[in-house]
């Protein structure tokens, strides 16, 4: 699954599944730029990369503003000559009932995770249809197929649209021999993963670690992803040995969801 020569762009990157994949993705071969609304994270992940002998570039870039988008990718073209592969990771939300969502909640959560989503892909899409080649994964959620765990509504409501768009838009760039695939994590072990589950603890008045056994529970192979399981499947969609999978939503969740 090589990804020598190979240039990605990743979204999210400062942290998390971004930053396990973008680590995992220069271990594969790739040079990779480092997307982060936090300039001190996207520049950690991209000197990262570096150590491991690949060539990287940390851009700080709001990827719910199309004209940062823009700059973005012109940047990283300009930079290593071509994009090969997008992964679409970055994402945002918060622990709410479905009654204390606000139009605020709705504004940030889907201009990130949808709008983002939608835009870069469009962008990248742009630069790898006159090459005839290039591979998209969307990180969705199993919060996106009717998780009942999920953060809120508005979350799965915005991992709903990438499950749609990714159908969508592999379609539709099929012909120009573009992939476009989603990961649908489940449990995943990050920082915002960690804010939930003390916001979970605080709100039944349980401890921190009594919301940890009960999450793992109803695991059937009773462990939480790490952000690295991820990331190792975004490599594989990424490489050759994928190349005749798109328009997939692939669950990377323990057993949780079967569809």
């Amino acid at each position: 699954m090589t990804l020598e020569g190979r240039v990605a762009i990743v979204t999210g990157a400062g942290n998390g599944i971004g930053r396990a994949t973008a680590l995992a993705l220069a271990q594969a071969g790739a040079s990779v730029a480092a997307i982060d609304i936090d300039p001190a994270a996207a520049t950690a992940t991209a000197d990262a990369v570096a150590a491991l002998g690949r060539r990287s570039l940390a851009l700080e870039t709001d990827v719910g503003d199309l004209g940062a988008i823009d700059k973005m990718v012109a940047h990283v073209v300009d930079a290593f000559g071509a994009v090969d592969i997008l992964v679409n990771n970055a994402g945002v939300t918060r622990r709410a009932h479905i009654m204390e969502l606000t139009e605020a909640d709705w504004d940030r959560i889907m201009r990130v995770n949808g709008k983002g989503v939608f835009f870069c892909l469009q962008r990248v899409a742009r630069e790898m249809i006159p090459r005839r080649s290039g591979v998209i994964v969307n990180i969705a959620s199993i919060a996106g197929k009717g998780y009942a765990g999920t953060s809120n509504a508005i979350y799965a409501g915005s991992k709903g649209a990438v499950i749609a768009i990714t159908r969508i838009a592999a379609l539709q760039l099929a012909p120009h021999n573009i992939n476009v695939n989603a990961i649908c994590p489940g449990i995943t072990v990050t920082a915002l993963s960690r804010d939930n589950l003390a916001t979970r603890a605080r709100d039944e008045g349980v401890s921190v670690e009594e919301i940890f056994r009960r999450r793992n529970s109803v695991i059937p192979l009773g462990r939480a992803n790490d952000p690295e399981d991820i990331a190792g499947t975004a490599v594989y969609l990424a490489s050759p040995a994928a190349r005749n999978i798109t328009g997939q939503s692939f669950n990377v969740d323990g057993g949780v969801r079967l569809d």
